[in-house]
């Protein structure tokens, strides 16, 4: 029992045009990554499966991976010289021999709703020597007619005489399915398979087998202008890999592909889904793409902070995808890309492109009252964590998802976002970024005062870099009291607007309790944790690294 396959040819992808043609500061980078010390020499190859999920059909594609793009591949036959005609089909002359007769194999049938195609050509036998025919090549007819039945073809053979003209097409579909036991998978649909032939329904039924006859002949000489053809892998697609994005996820659900990924452009271009032979080739070219993906962000960062003042740098950004809220058991995600950049913190739906696009933003948060944490990342078989990154406060997530590499950014008035990342690498540089970013923001600042009320005295309290804590009131202007960061040894909320604050006082040792009421209590808090962990990480060099929980777990398994 023998299978089939068979490629149009049909599918024609437009080049991608890279970036928006409005971006003022990315419309040059590959002009600037000589004097950034970008280096685009290195090239990465190798053979994948392009997979429908929705026919469920998969073929081979060779991938072609440089620093700035992912091109994908596909193999098609061409006329290298010699007269050819415009049309798709090749029509090749087989001259039997005594012994192998056509000297080639076919697999396919319409039982099995899939062309019939050439499977093996056997070294210089008849198919051979024409330098005509590959493997993958689907047969559309014999001696100018349509295959319609087995017997009709055998028949057709049998009576051809020692010359058969056979009319081929090159299935790009076909390599892959190959290699498929028979009633494993269909190529292509019925129907697609008539228009690929050009013939109707009732015109056409294929075989199972093409056999090996025996009758005298001898092959003849080449002519000289006869045309001469190869396969080889043709460019079809090219994916910019600036500001481009990676999902290993069907769309709108929480399911993993296996082995597989999609590729998508900042234009919306897309490879499809990407399917590998093992786990480890899958890793190794999501290792890859992100990699240079991430060099890629980190020219344009630095394009663009040439044109921002030092108070104003992009610290990172890069695409994540955000659980929507009120989806259940549904856990929806959407794209969104998030950006670290002077004292902001900026959530977009599409990339900013232009100085004019970061006041677009979907979100913008001060992000010494934004509180970063690692919610769950993938350790082991089995095995998840959740980790806390934070002093003294605490929200509990559903973890119905199962998604890994995830974290969220706590905001104000109680409110947060819950992010995903694809790798491992990416939740540890947000959480290193973020750090960063708060620690540097706080050291700008330097303080950040809040209005307040006690017993219905309005207060305003400050925390201060270098001072800690102090409380004046608002109309005199009168300290009524100060403290150390050290000074304070713990706190209790309300989980609404009231917050108790314990301090030790140095001459007594007693413990002095400062009730206070905010409008908006959960930045007052995050803002304290911001620049108490600022503090500490001015006077201890490891303490971030101490703090990172995605690099510490990660980069040891």
């Amino acid at each position: 029992m023998h299978v089939v396959e068979i490629s149009r040819g049909r599918y024609i992808y437009a080049i991608s045009s890279g970036l928006n043609k409005d971006c003022e500061w990315l419309a040059n980078y590959r002009t600037s990554f000589s004097s950034l010390g970008f280096h685009t020499s290195t090239t990465k190859t190798g053979i994948a499966l392009l997979y429908d999920e929705g026919s469920e059909n998969a073929y081979d594609i060779q991938l072609k991976l440089t620093k700035e793009v992912l091109t994908v591949q596909k193999q098609d036959v061409i006329c290298i010289s010699g007269n050819v005609h415009s049309t798709n089909h090749r029509a090749v002359t087989l001259h039997r021999q005594p012994v192998g007769g056509l000297g080639l194999s076919i697999k396919g049938g319409a039982e099995h709703k899939v062309p019939v195609v050439i499977s093996k050509i056997f070294k210089d036998q008849a198919a051979d020597q024409t330098g005509m025919l590959f493997i993958g090549d689907a047969l559309i007819q014999v001696s100018k007619l349509y295959i319609y039945s087995t017997h009709i073809f055998v028949h057709l053979l049998r009576n051809a005489g020692d010359e058969v003209t056979i009319t081929v097409q090159y299935l790009r579909e076909a390599p892959s399915f190959l290699k498929l036991p028979l009633g494993k998978k269909k190529l292509m649909s019925t129907a697609n398979f008539f228009s690929f032939c050009n013939i109707s329904h009732n015109e056409l039924c294929l075989l199972i087998l093409i056999y090996s006859l025996q009758a005298p002949s001898s092959p003849s000489s080449p002519i000289a202008n006869e045309p001469k053809y190869e396969k080889r892998w043709l460019d079809t697609l090219s994916v910019p890999l600036s500001m481009a994005r990676i999902s290993r996820y069907k769309a709108g659900t929480d399911k993993l592909r296996s082995n597989a990924f999609e590729v998508l452009a900042l234009d919306g271009v897309s490879t499809g889904i990407l399917q590998f032979y093992t786990a480890q080739e899958c890793a190794d070219w999501l290792r890859a793409l992100s990699t240079n993906i991430s060099d890629l962000t980190l020219q344009n960062m630095k394009m663009a902070n040439k044109c921002c003042s030092l108070s104003d740098q992009i610290i990172h950004m890069g695409w994540v995808n955000e659980r929507l809220e009120g989806t259940g058991s549904s856990q929806l995600y959407k794209y969104k890309f998030l950006a670290l950049k002077g004292p902001s913190f900026y959530i977009f739906s599409t990339p900013p492109v232009s100085t004019l696009d970061w006041v677009r933003a979907e979100k913008i948060y001060h992000l010494c009252e934004v509180l970063f944490k690692v919610h769950k990342l993938w350790l082991a078989d089995d095995c998840w964590l959740q980790a806390n990154l934070y002093l003294g406060i605490h929200q509990d997530y559903e973890l119905e998802d199962q998604r890994p590499y995830c974290f969220s950014v706590m905001v104000g008035h109680g409110k947060s976002h819950y992010f995903n990342v694809e790798l491992g690498s990416e939740l540890a540089a947000w959480e290193k970024s973020f750090q960063r970013a708060i620690f540097l923001d706080v050291q700008r600042t330097g303080s950040k005062t809040y209005m307040c009320s006690w017993q219905g005295v309005t207060l305003c309290f400050t925390v201060d870099f270098a001072l800690g804590f102090t409380c004046f009131d608002s109309k005199t202007k009168n300290v009524l009291w100060r403290f150390k960061f050290s000074q304070l040894k713990g706190s209790s909320d309300d989980g609404k607007t009231r917050v108790k604050l314990l301090f030790q006082n140095l001459d007594t040792k007693q413990i002095e309790m400062k009730e206070l009421e905010f409008q908006d209590l959960t930045a007052v808090l995050h803002c304290i944790h911001s620049f108490i962990a600022a503090k500490v990480a001015s006077l201890d060099p490891v303490f971030i690294d101490s703090q990172s929980i995605a690099r510490k777990y990660m980069y040891s398994n």
